[in-house]
């Protein structure tokens, strides 16, 4: 079987080249090691341009590196990506409506597990709350959700479990899915030269996630993994 999405080598690992437009990346960053000097550059630069609200550059800049619009700042304590910035600091309806088209996640959660819609409310930017309220596309039980991101961390930790503790990454968070009608999500593993490809299958208490997973220094390497609530399955291997 093909790999759903791009081949392994047209992927990036998220900080050493782009991604396609067409597939939305989790960013799991948050040390300022784990990226290279240029990457962290970046990653900073467009952190000071949203905390500073400064639109036009931050969009442009984004619309040229839209892998990191739901990126946070390494070493940050707050895990503000540019839409939480844009919800504080009350921006214009079209600078949001932008941040959305790039991809922003409105299910995104801060370090204190606020979504970008919860602080405007507590900012009363009342302007924004309907168009960062998420529309959910999906109808999957929360606990039958979080039963699959249990089960997820999983896979990906028993593939990757060293990368992911040295450099602290922050896992997929599932509830970004259901904003979506479909499509792949990116989750790049830095030193892995590759990562973990996602989406869902199926809704309701009997929803399935789909995780295709890869490295590109390691041929054959490929693993194709359903998951439910009650685990996951190895369905595919060697396919890259």
């Amino acid at each position: 079987m093909k790999p759903a999405g791009r081949t392994a080598s047209e992927k990036s690992d998220g900080h050493n080249g782009g991604i396609s437009r067409r597939e939305l990346c989790w960013d799991g960053v948050t040390r300022a090691d784990t990226t290279d000097s240029e990457g962290l550059q970046l990653r900073n630069h467009i952190a000071s341009l949203a905390k500073g609200f400064q639109w036009t550059e931050l969009l442009d800049i984004l619309s040229e590196n839209v892998r990191l619009v739901n990126a946070s700042r390494p070493g940050g304590k707050s895990r503000y990506a540019p839409l939480h910035q844009a919800a504080y600091g009350g921006a214009p309806s079209e600078v949001v409506a932008r941040l959305l088209e790039l991809g922003a996640f409105r299910s995104l959660r801060d370090e204190s597990g606020h979504r970008p819609v919860d602080i405007a409310l507590s900012r009363s930017h009342v302007h924004l709350l309907s168009l960062l309220h998420p529309i959910q596309k999906h109808d999957i039980p929360g606990q039958v959700l979080c039963d699959i991101q249990r089960h997820f961390h999983k896979v990906i930790r028993g593939r990757v479990d060293e990368l992911v503790q040295k450099q602290a990454l922050r896992l997929p968070e599932l509830e970004i899915l259901l904003e979506f009608d479909r499509g792949n999500f990116w989750f790049p593993v830095p030193g892995m030269m590759g990562g973990f490809s996602f989406w869902l299958d199926a809704d309701g208490p009997n929803a399935k996630l789909i995780a295709e997973s890869w490295s590109r220094m390691v041929g054959g390497s490929g693993e194709r993994h359903e998951i439910t609530r009650d685990g996951s399955t190895l369905t595919e291997e060697g396919f890259v």
